[in-house]
């Protein structure tokens, strides 16, 4: 009987020497086209830092939402429906600063329970009616 010599394989091995050179790459295509969605928030422009000046009381309307949903208005109840109205008619009464901007500046404070839709809708309507001077003030502990 002849011996039959078992033929020894050697150990397959995969090229590993160029993974990460290729990972690298990979990551660099999916930085380059990933686009990123930026939350931008609420647009306004806040006031500079610190200063401090006199304001009319007569040129401040306050707005406050309550937890139950409902506006007032210089402590009179209204609707959101007339919200833009109702402001639009005192930027109107008020009139202009020397800039050419409403002199009537929209104080809007909330409760603690205030929806944050709400706020948002009320907020949406003070800007349609033309305010560009609007407050947010601190909600009432």
């Amino acid at each position: 009987m002849a011996l039959l010599k078992r033929r020894v394989r050697g150990q397959e091995n995969i090229p590993t020497a160029s993974l990460p050179d290729i990972v690298f790459m990979l990551l660099i295509f999916f930085l380059v086209t990933t686009t990123i969605d930026l939350d931008m928030g609420i647009p306004m422009q806040l006031p500079d830092r610190g200063g401090e000046f006199k304001v009319n009381p007569e040129n401040i309307a306050n707005v406050l939402i309550n937890s139950k949903g409902q506006i007032l208005i210089n402590d009179e109840l209204t609707d959101l429906s007339q919200v833009t109205e109702v402001i639009a008619q005192k930027v109107e009464s008020r009139g202009l600063d020397p800039d050419g901007k409403p002199k009537l500046i929209v104080s809007i404070k909330t409760e603690r329970g205030t929806k944050y839709s709400d706020y948002i809708h009320v907020l949406d309507a003070v800007k349609a009616a033309g305010a560009t001077k609007i407050s947010i003030a601190e909600p009432e502990s």
